[in-house]
């Protein structure tokens, strides 16, 4: 049903009131409101949630989502809704993890291509294979994992909390197993004083967006930038963690600027990232040293409407029972040890 003129203008409002504007847009206010009017009237009627992670872009955030965040936050409230249909703004495994955590809900990706390099470059054989050749050492599994992988693991991790509970499990172990990505175990070996290949066993995994980061722009930045401040995700290659003054996950980051006042923040991510930081902070001055995700960017406004309106079976996201339960207990230790 299409819109009345004083619907439209008054989405249209909405969404300016959000912070949309014309600059952070690919497409006409005008048609970004007929779309969002459309999912959000949708979405009440096949009683959906539409959960957005923060890589997606601003008129997704802004104008459809009902859940916002990161891994970590997104795997947390998503557990809570009462919805029978989710909408899974963000990569597969995301999706996966909230069928994992609630296997009553029907889970859609609103993109047969939102994958994830990461996820992809480890699966359940190889670290069933890994745990062979380390017998008894404890699999820590970043989140950006398969269902399959995370059945295979002892503790699921986000880069929100990866630090503060591989403290913890090496209080009751002398080694351990980090998977899947190579940058990511290397810059919490560090920060541990943990020696990769003795002490921590890694997984040559890596992230298309992170790691190909150059650290001599943030220099080049900071020259033109008196007073900037670099921040990186946990993802990045330890010479762009080295050269920037945080390092953390997206959730980290937001709460690093929100708490400080530099005179620009530089923020080596996914461009997705950027564009919600000026949004949440628009008296902010940021500088996006970014990258696109593809996967992430494979979703837009027309495909999570096509999505609701057919909740469509080559998208709907389902896990086996046996996979779901053993992934199940992996992430519910994360959410113990994160506490």
């Amino acid at each position: 049903m299409s819109a009345l003129p004083a619907e439209l203008s008054g989405e249209i409002e909405r969404l300016a009131a959000r912070g949309l504007s014309a600059g952070c847009l690919a497409r006409p206010m005008r048609d970004v409101a007929a779309l969002t009017l459309s999912i959000n009237r949708l979405k009440e009627r096949k009683k959906a949630v539409i959960c957005a992670h923060v890589y997606q872009t601003p008129d997704i955030i802004c104008g459809v989502g009902d859940l916002v965040g990161d891994s970590y936050k997104l795997a947390e409230e998503a557990r809570g809704t009462k919805a029978e249909n989710v909408i899974f703004c963000g990569v597969h495994f995301m999706a996966e993890t909230a069928k994992i955590l609630d296997p009553s809900r029907r889970v859609f990706v609103p993109s047969g291509n939102a994958g994830c390099s990461l996820s992809e470059s480890i699966t359940a054989a190889d670290v069933r294979e890994l745990k062979a050749r380390h017998p008894g050492l404890p699999v820590v599994t970043y989140i950006n994992t398969s269902a399959g992988v995370k059945a295979e693991s002892d503790c699921v991790v986000t880069s929100a909390n990866a630090e503060k509970i591989l403290v913890k499990m090496y209080r009751e172990h002398e080694r351990l197993i980090f998977i899947p990505d190579r940058f990511m175990g290397a810059n919490l070996a560090r920060k541990l004083g943990k020696t990769p290949g003795k002490d921590i066993i890694l997984w040559n995994g890596s992230c298309v967006v992170h790691e190909k980061f150059d650290p001599r722009l943030i220099e080049t930045y900071r020259r033109r930038y008196p007073g900037l401040v670099a921040l990186a995700h946990a993802e990045c290659p330890s010479e762009i963690i080295n050269a920037v003054d945080f390092m953390g996950g997206t959730g980290d980051m937001l709460s690093y600027v929100r708490d400080t006042g530099a005179s620009a923040y530089l923020l080596v991510t996914e461009c997705g990232f950027g564009e919600l930081a000026r949004l949440r902070f628009p008296e902010k001055n940021f500088i996006a040293m970014c990258r696109l995700c593809p996967y992430m960017k494979s979703i837009t406004l027309d495909s999570v409407l096509d999505a609701l309106e057919r909740l469509p079976a080559e998208l709907e996201v389902t896990v086996p029972p046996d996979t779901a339960a053993r992934a199940r207990v992996a992430i519910e230790k994360m959410f113990e040890l994160a506490r």
